[in-house]
């Protein structure tokens, strides 16, 4: 079994209410985050105690993305509404309400975006004009979380399903039933021969690219919030409403070591997002309104 050691090296205050999402920054070794407090905070790792506020709304932020051929920065909010937001200006250039109920999730998709939210709509966006170019209404109920590799895009839904899509759109097929609950996050395996999702149901499910289970485990005793993999593909991180967040072996998906407040000084709420910097930083962002930085060696 693989070994990892998991260091804390910094824990990051500022945030006034809960953390949901992070993002790559304008620099190697900085990245973004932003919650319910409205705010996007630019940090760096190498100075880890000096977060910038570089924009605010006045709506809790759900999902964000950064687009750094553009200069852009995109922030969807808990109503629905989408900020377009000029990484050289530090100001919010346009603001969007498109979705209904959040936007849970955006992602670059070739030249463009997309965006996935509340009342189960997808759509694709111009990132030269800021406008929408379609909108498929997917589901009935709220997209939870999106991948994308070089061929599809998937969608995990609140109706427990997870959609898989061609880059145009087009619907290839759904997974009924995935979970017992909603989907809440997803990623497709780097090796390109399989997909992970976990959900309310606190299971860590494994499928082939065709949508057949391959393996099934309960990862987590709450909800599972993230999945993401280290850049080496090595292994991947979860993170949960039970305030933790495990290390698994991604050519087995058996667990390698769980990271918790009492031995490792982690969170003390539910970690909602993870995001790899590199082959030794992962960072976590809770409910505690605190962002921590961990050395995986």
């Amino acid at each position: 079994m693989k070994k990892v050691h998991v260091h804390k090296k910094a824990q990051l205050t500022g945030h006034n209410a809960s953390i949901y999402a992070l993002a790559f920054g304008k620099r190697e070794g900085t990245f973004l985050s932003a919650g319910g407090d409205g705010w996007v905070v630019e940090w760096d790792i190498e100075e880890p105690e000096l977060g910038k506020v570089i924009a605010k709304t006045d709506a809790k932020i759900f999902s964000l993305n950064h687009f750094p051929d553009k200069k852009l920065m995109a922030a969807g909010n808990m109503e629905g509404g989408i900020h377009w937001i000029s990484t050289e200006k530090n100001i919010d250039i346009k603001n969007i309400a498109h979705h209904e109920q959040g936007i849970f999730s955006i992602l670059p998709l070739g030249n463009n975006a997309i965006t996935g939210g509340g009342l189960g709509k997808l759509t694709k966006w111009n990132l030269e004009n800021i406008a929408t170019q379609e909108t498929l209404h997917l589901s009935n109920t709220s997209l939870r979380c999106m991948d994308i590799n070089d061929d599809s895009i998937i969608v995990g839904s609140s109706d427990c399903s997870i959609y898989v899509l061609g880059h145009d759109l087009d619907i290839r097929y759904r997974i009924e039933a995935a979970h017992e609950n909603s989907v809440f996050s997803i990623a497709f395996h780097p090796n390109e021969e399989y997909m992970l999702s976990g959900g309310r149901d606190a299971i860590l499910k494994v499928w082939d690219l065709k949508g057949n289970e391959v393996n099934a485990q309960s990862a987590h005793w709450f909800t599972i919030n993230d999945i993401k993999f280290r850049p080496d593909s090595t292994i991947f991180a979860t993170a949960s409403r039970d305030k933790t967040i495990r290390l698994w072996d991604a050519e087995n998906f058996t667990l390698i070591k769980e990271i918790n407040a009492i031995k490792n000084g982690g969170h003390v709420n539910s970690v909602n997002r993870l995001m790899w910097l590199d082959n030794h930083h992962l960072i976590s962002a809770s409910d505690d309104r605190t962002i921590i930085i961990w050395e995986v060696v």
